[in-house]
């Protein structure tokens, strides 16, 4: 059964650093703090449009939950409990930085009925964090993720590519580090410039300058096939599609379907593998039944691109085919 969150964004709000790419009301789409009434409403009426809510929980996301007034952390969580348990959510995810977690904050989340914790670790390199004012270590990650895990909740891990001081290399290694870890899900987050940020300014100055947007699709594709093939699970790749980010976007690798994009790039490389080493031909690709589109490509990207190179592909949907796998059927 597909899960699902109802997605509650606390703007910038108690985090003790501004980092050089943060502007968290234009990332999240929000632009006030929710209280605890407005958090019971969208509960309330989530509950009875979701199919199945016990495969939903209520995600806290937008700004460092754990860094926020504790009197509010404590609103919400009181205000969101009441709606987990039978027949109702099955849980909370909150999202906090590696360097705001402790065993009496995890404690208190427990205690309200967190499920799930997102650490923000965005890179594992210490230059990349100190360069763009992450205000934590690499081992502040390390640290909090095993404090998470050792106390029964399910880890999630958030990185960002493309960042000032970073390179591929950088962010393969980075991407290594927390496939070390092992969390139970990642999200990637390729950089996006947004006005007023300290990003934009070195973006400004020519200090800062992104890799091309192909290059960093084909980027990400290579890390969520790096997480899938290790079982971690890619719940989220690029920002989500939000009109204030198309408005206060400077530079990056915006795109509402930039996770698609890269699914594109991992079959395109998974079907080149199956026709190494093959005449120019028609063939047929077999992939699971779900995943015809993402074979096929945004308007029709990889049939285009094989055939430019003298392949006829035509791609076929049949059950159990994991995501990804490819089987030749000529």
């Amino acid at each position: 059964m597909k899960h699902s969150n109802i997605s509650i964004f606390i703007p910038h709000v108690g985090c003790p650093h501004m980092c050089s790419f943060c502007d968290q009301r234009t990332i999240s789409g929000a632009q006030h703090l929710p209280d605890g009434n407005e958090v019971r409403e969208i509960c309330g009426r989530a509950l009875s449009e979701v199919k199945s809510p016990e495969n939903a929980e209520i995600a806290f996301f937008g700004g460092s939950f754990t860094a926020i007034p504790r009197d509010y952390m404590l609103e919400l969580l009181e205000a969101a409990h009441g709606f987990v348990g039978e027949g109702k959510f099955r849980g909370i995810r909150c999202s906090t930085r590696p360097d705001c977690i402790d065993s009496e904050v995890l404690g208190i989340l427990k205690e309200y009925g967190v499920t799930a914790i997102e650490l923000g670790a965005q890179s594992m390199c210490d230059e990349v964090l100190a360069a763009n004012e992450r205000g934590h270590t690499a081992e502040d990650v390390r640290q909090a993720s095993s404090l998470i895990r050792e106390n029964g909740f399910e880890l999630g891990l958030q990185m960002m590519t493309g960042l000032y001081g970073s390179t591929p290399e950088r962010d393969r290694a980075s991407a290594a580090e927390i496939i070390a870890i092992h969390p139970d899900t990642v999200r990637i987050y390729p950089v996006v410039v947004l006005k007023g940020t300290r990003l934009a300014e070195l973006y400004a100055e020519g200090v800062y300058r992104p890799v091309p947007f192909d290059g960093m699709t084909e980027l990400c594709a290579e890390l969520m096939e790096a997480f899938t093939n290790a079982g971690i699970s890619v719940i989220k790749c690029g920002l989500h599609a939000s009109e204030f980010v198309e408005q206060d976007m400077v530079a990056g690798y915006y795109h509402p379907a930039f996770r698609e994009i890269c699914e594109m790039h991992i079959y395109r490389k998974r079907i080149s593998e199956l026709l190494a080493g093959m005449s120019p031909g028609g063939f047929r690709i077999a992939v699971g039944s779900r995943h015809i589109s993402k074979a096929v490509g945004q308007k029709k990207a990889n049939i285009i691109y094989f055939r430019e190179r003298g392949f006829d592909v035509s791609v076929v949907g049949e059950e159990d085919i994991p995501v990804y796998e490819c089987v030749l059927r000529r």
